[in-house]
């Protein structure tokens, strides 16, 4: 297996062992539970211990005595955070009728978190949409896993958790802290997860010198009868047809693609998302940057990304027609404009603050009467969670746009691929706030362009797998194909009108600093040709992505298994198709 080909990196993929006791089974990956299946159905997505650093960001942990024995786990486990460690003792324990997680951490100095404590996954499939009884400590509510993606917590002072996967019932206890649950759909992630410390609590928080946190979660499952099945969550519109591409350009990107033509034209996207954001400085000169292109490669439709101040206090009207003179100033003629106030592009979590920021209606007006006849779009230059929380009014804006990042909670190979699982319920969702408006789909790269939930993206010097990174190694490589094919197959029949799935340079572009072309080129050059035509089928399902057109099906391998791992093809219909 040449890891370079497949990963842009020579660091192979997490090992995981699988461990049995009767029907059940389960997957040890490093340190976590993976996949609790009982008779092969899937009642819990993962159970783990985690650490969060003062960015969200994941800290890896340096395991050490690890043994398995008889269905028992026990491990040591270090998490470095600046100036202090914890230091966390873990065991897990499978039984034919349970799983026990139980964690002693003990703080080495003085620990400052965002969050420290085991996480339960619910898997979606089937789940969401599904009844659940929650344990509070006042009693038990009957409630159903919500179906549209929560924007807050759906179920929050949890002891309990208790639904059905196929002929058993499920029970989650949680005990150690407060603990609420999040919709991490909205994230990309095929999961509910439930975590400790709620978020309306004070964070980073700080774990004292010798403080310990104890925690035990315990899951039992017993035979119940059958449930009604839970129709699956599907984006689809009638008579789909593919949507067209587009690839970001910073105004330096533009310079280059204006001094080589060539790169743009060679790949065949139809559109071109100019970034200008107001808060880095950017003006009238960066405008004139994408004239330069538009002048260069005149048939490609060029849409503006304007983050703009948008301040609580001031004139949007003196703003936005600063904005339009600029654009007068540069010649640069963009087909649509998207506005974006700088203050979303960070995410406000549940119980926090909302930062000063003019109204999403005043803003609207105000770019309307500034850029009159424009087509003007709404929504977030970030991710779903954004738009779920702060939603454009029900009559602004042509069009609405939000961005996707598979990495935000892991970056594993498998977490990744599985992220195409929630696609179509972000869609669905999304949808639903839209209406009947033009969807687009923003920039949709494994590595994040910006990170809206802390003060930066995650270094990655060493090329490894990072949360929040914003220089995957696997866009270097097939997995990076592989996987946008997958996203490619999960938006087809749901509508999308355009979709940005890379950069034209740069770390989550398609031609590499020296000129060449990334394999995801290939890939994007093959769906970008189908701009518009009609979408025959499009599965994702058994680690395989599928888009059959008139004229060709796109097959993509979504796995390391077989012959052809992480391979794609595209080949003529078959005559069922």
């Amino acid at each position: 297996m040449d890891l370079i080909a497949l990963y842009g990196t020579d660091k192979p993929p997490r090992l995981s062992q699988v461990l049995r006791a009767g029907d059940a089974q389960v997957t040890l990956d490093t340190g976590q539970l993976r996949h609790l299946r009982m008779g092969g159905v899937e009642a819990i997505r993962a159970v783990s211990f985690l650490v969060r650093d003062r960015d969200w960001g994941t800290v890896e942990p340096h395991i050490t005595d690890l043994t398995v024995k008889e269905g028992r786990v026990t491990y040591a486990a270090r998490y470095d955070l600046g100036g202090g460690s914890l230091t966390a003792q873990v065991a897990l324990t499978l039984t034919p009728a349970s799983l026990t997680a139980e964690v002693v951490a003990v703080a080495h100095g003085t620990v400052e978190t965002n969050r420290a404590g085991f996480t339960v996954l619910h898997p979606i499939e089937g789940v969401a949409g599904a009844p659940v009884l929650v344990g509070h400590p006042e009693g038990v509510e009957e409630a159903h896993f919500p179906a549209l993606i929560e924007p807050w917590q759906p179920f929050k002072e949890i002891t309990s958790l208790t639904h059905q996967a196929g002929g058993l019932r499920i029970e989650c206890r949680l005990d150690g802290d407060v603990f609420e649950m999040e919709d991490q759909r909205q994230w990309g992630d095929a999961s509910f997860k439930t975590y400790n410390r709620p978020l309306a609590r004070p964070w980073p928080y700080v774990i004292s010198d010798g403080e310990e946190v104890r925690q035990t979660v315990r899951i039992t499952w017993s035979p119940a009868p059958a449930a009604a099945p839970v129709p699956p969550i599907r984006a689809q519109v009638p008579d789909p047809r593919f949507p067209e591409t587009a690839l970001v350009l910073t105004a330096a990107d533009a310079r280059r693609a204006a001094a080589n033509s060539d790169d743009l034209r060679c790949i065949g996207a139809q559109r071109v998302l100019c970034h200008l954001d107001i808060a880095a400085g950017h003006g009238v000169a960066e405008l004139r940057d994408f004239a330069v292109l538009q002048a260069a490669l005149p048939d490609l439709a060029y849409d503006l990304e304007l983050i703009a101040a948008c301040p609580a206090q001031g004139s949007l009207a003196a703003e936005f027609a600063g904005h339009a003179a600029d654009l007068a100033a540069s010649g640069f003629r963009p087909a649509s404009i998207m506005t974006c106030p700088a203050v979303d592009r960070q995410s406000t979590p549940p119980g926090s603050d909302w930062p000063p920021c003019a109204p999403l209606t005043a803003i609207h007006a105000a770019a309307r009467a500034a850029f009159p006849g424009m087509v003007l779009g709404g929504g977030m230059a970030s991710f779903f969670p954004e738009l779920n929380r702060k939603r454009p009014p029900d009559d602004a804006w042509d069009f609405v746009t939000h961005g996707l990042c598979p990495i935000v909670h892991a970056a594993d190979d498998l977490s990744v691929m599985e992220t195409l699982q929630a696609v179509p319920h972000i869609l669905v969702s999304a949808r639903a706030i839209i209406g009947d408006r033009d969807y687009r789909l923003g920039p949709s790269t494994i590595a994040m362009r910006q990170n809206p939930y802390g003060s930066r993206t995650i270094p990655n010097p060493d090329r490894d797998r990072v949360c929040m990174t914003d220089d995957d190694p696997r866009q270097d490589g097939a997995f990076a194909a592989a996987w946008t094919l997958g996203l490619a197959a999960t938006i087809a029949p749901a509508g999308v009108t355009v979709w940005t799935p890379a950069a034209l340079y740069g770390p989550r572009g398609l031609i590499r600093n020296d000129g060449s072309l990334r394999p995801l080129a290939a890939v994007v050059q093959a769906l970008a040709a189908q701009a518009g035509n009609p979408v025959r089928r499009a599965t994702v399902a058994d680690g395989q992505a599928v888009i059959t057109f008139d004229d060709a099906t796109l097959t993509a391998n979504l796995t390391p298994d077989g012959p052809d791992p992480f391979g794609w093809q595209s080949r003529p219909p078959s005559p069922k198709s």
